[in-house]
């Protein structure tokens, strides 16, 4: 049995289609308010309850083998990335759960101090790390999944955003690439206590991004390009009336301001120790969005 947390997330919700599709049993761990129905009539068990309260936790984590936490923290780090994380893992080795995977961020090591949610997820990493647990850490460049809405933008008007260097380098993971690589970790020896880097098959500028787009939808794209310095601005003029909302802009601006890739490297021994040729964003693109 696995549990699922963040299963009607982008990632979370391909994890438990893929483990159904294999006749796997999985708890979904979901919202009250959230869209589950799907995930049901696959023949899920669902677990409505709050991430926030231990005792929600404590419940999910009973009669548990293995347990993915793919759940995002939204406006609120220190409650879901960092606590609701350490609570689950502890719920986790009070249950005898055999291996956990955590889903963080490439760059968590990085040390970036204004990014409230890579500091979050590094503090779990290393509780992760000293629980005893077995485990593995996936640290994903990007999903792709969170590209869909911008194509879809872009198809109707052919407006693309980038804020800061067009230049700057990614790799894009497959979204149903990590959840094949989370829900094998559990059984691939080479990830048993490992931290590893996901990225896509290619290493991308972010300006490669909109000129996929103008692929895909044959039309050229128009690139805005404001300097980060103009998000800045905008940042700190949200910062008099919301602190908070300033704060967690932080981990959106670490995020604008840095290069996160895999190496060819890296990406070989993924392909290598999870038996899989990873998907070029081109390619996932083309799936989802029907060309």
């Amino acid at each position: 049995m696995f549990l699922v947390t963040g299963a009607t997330g982008g990632l979370g919700r391909r994890i438990v289609r893929r483990l159904r599709e294999q006749e796997i049993p999985v708890k979904a761990f979901v919202r009250l308010t959230s869209h589950y129905r799907e995930l049901e009539d696959k023949g899920a068990e669902i677990l409505i309850g709050d991430l926030r309260q231990v005792r929600d936790i404590e419940r999910a984590c009973q009669g548990v083998k293995y347990v993915i936490s793919a759940h995002g923290s939204g406006r609120s780090p220190q409650d879901l990335d960092y606590r609701a994380n350490i609570d689950l893992i502890d719920a986790a080795k009070a249950n005898g759960v055999e291996h956990f995977v955590f889903i963080s961020v490439l760059g968590a090591d990085r040390g970036y101090e204004d990014a409230p949610a890579f500091k979050a997820k590094r503090a779990v990493e290393k509780y992760l790390q000293a629980s005893g647990l077995n485990y593995t850490i996936l640290r994903p460049a990007g999903f792709a999944s969170n590209l869909l809405g911008l194509a879809e933008t872009f198809r109707q008007t052919g407006i693309y955003v980038l804020i800061g260097d067009p230049k700057s380098r990614t790799s894009i993971v497959s979204t149903d690439d990590l959840a094949k690589i989370a829900i094998d970790s559990v059984t691939v020896p080479g990830a048993k206590n490992q931290v590893l880097a996901v990225g896509g098959a290619d290493i991308l500028q972010r300006q490669d991004i909109p000129r996929i787009f103008g692929r895909l939808f044959n039309r050229e794209p128009i690139i805005i390009n404001p300097p980060l310095v103009a998000f800045d601005g905008i940042r700190s003029a949200i910062g008099f009336l919301q602190p908070q909302t300033q704060k967690a802009l932080g981990t959106l601006r670490t995020l604008l301001a840095n290069e996160f890739f895999c190496t060819p490297g890296e990406v070989a021994q993924l392909e290598e120790m999870f038996d899989m040729k990873l998907e070029s964003l081109d390619s996932f693109l083309r799936r989802y969005v029907g060309i």
